[in-house]
């Protein structure tokens, strides 16, 4: 059986999708179809936003059902919003068509334990019209299967404990708007901790519980705002954010789990200063304690290889909401895009 070019929709054209378009070209996907609902990009050439050296001849439009329909891609790639509660309509539109959807939306990673109503009803939905939605990108590997892959070296585990950081001005405005940036004490409190906005921390230890064969007998979030000692500029809300106004939020979530191990994550993302950069350090305390650091982690590009080489899978895993722990490790593709989906 010959294969052919895994069919690609690009759902929302800004700042990670660029840097994605130029990966699935490079591995040799057909980019059918891009949307967005951007003033400044509608009616541009796909190619031209994201860079690249020649137009791919895919125009980007703000008519969703009229692309998806026109097109029936093999997967629809959603670089959008950070929520579930934001990004349903985006899955659903998908998924009532029988498109299989995965999303660098980080709540997407695990979100039966922050928004298990809308997954539920989603999984149902993607089962009934046999395709798979799936929530990828950094944290899939550098929180994921890097730590369950040390754990696996391990005799004795007593607490999982990761530390992560990462610059909101490379992600858009909606990861700053989760974040709080640019709010003042009392509007934090009000909007984000009173509210107990899931942060990108509360999904990861359900998923390495998952991974691990542990379950979580309890979980909590603490959320805190972060300030910088003077003024800082924000590329993303496009202006100075003064002392005394939110730069950025620590989480901390901390599971409980019933064979004992206790999990941590803690999540820093705030606007960077000149001497800022990402860090991604984790400690299995335990019997051995083994510490991981990696150093100046590329979180933008790893994000994006990322999901590009989840792309395969996804096409091949069972229809519904599925989440990387039941998948496995990303697979690094060292060929082209290609599927036999369509061909007899």
């Amino acid at each position: 059986m010959s294969a052919r070019p895994i069919r690609v929709v690009i759902y929302g054209c800004g700042n990670m999708a660029r840097v994605i378009v130029g990966y699935l070209v490079e591995k040799g996907a057909d980019v059918v179809g891009a949307i967005d609902s951007d003033p400044a990009l509608v009616g541009r050439d796909l190619g031209e936003v994201a860079g690249l050296a020649e137009p791919l001849g895919v125009t980007i439009s703000d008519n969703a059902d009229g692309v998806l329909d026109a097109t029936m891609p093999d997967v629809v790639v959603l670089t959008l919003l950070s929520l579930m509660s934001d990004m349903e309509p985006f899955f659903e539109a998908c998924a009532s068509r029988g498109i299989n959807a995965v999303s660098t939306c980080e709540e997407a990673f695990f979100p039966w334990n922050t928004s298990p109503e809308i997954t539920a009803r989603l999984d149902e939905l993607a089962r009934r019209n046999d395709c798979t939605l799936l929530g990828t990108g950094y944290q899939d590997v550098f929180w994921g299967s890097l730590v369950t892959a040390t754990a696996g070296a391990t005799h004795r585990i007593d607490a999982i404990r990761g530390y992560s950081t990462y610059n909101v001005d490379d992600y858009g405005i909606a990861l700053a708007q989760v974040h709080g940036v640019g709010l003042d004490p009392a509007a934090f409190d009000a909007q984000i901790r009173a509210a107990n906005v899931p942060s990108f921390a509360l999904n990861v230890p359900p998923w390495l519980a998952g991974a691990l064969g542990l379950d979580v007998s309890g979980i909590t979030q603490d959320l805190e705002p972060i300030f910088s000692s003077g003024p800082i500029t924000s590329l993303t809300l496009g202006r100075e954010i003064p002392p005394g106004q939110v730069t950025g939020m620590l989480a901390r979530a901390t599971a409980t789990t019933v064979q004992g191990p206790t999990l941590v994550m803690e999540v820093v993302g705030k606007v960077y200063g000149p001497r800022d950069v990402d860090h991604n350090d984790w400690i299995i305390e335990g019997e051995p304690r083994t510490e991981l650091v990696v150093t100046e982690p590329k979180t933008v590009e790893l994000t994006c290889a990322t999901t590009v080489n989840r792309i395969p899978q996804v096409i091949d895993a069972p229809a519904g909401f599925m989440t990387g722990d039941q998948l496995g490790p990303v697979a690094y593709l060292p060929d082209l895009l290609t599927t036999t989906l369509g061909i007899d």
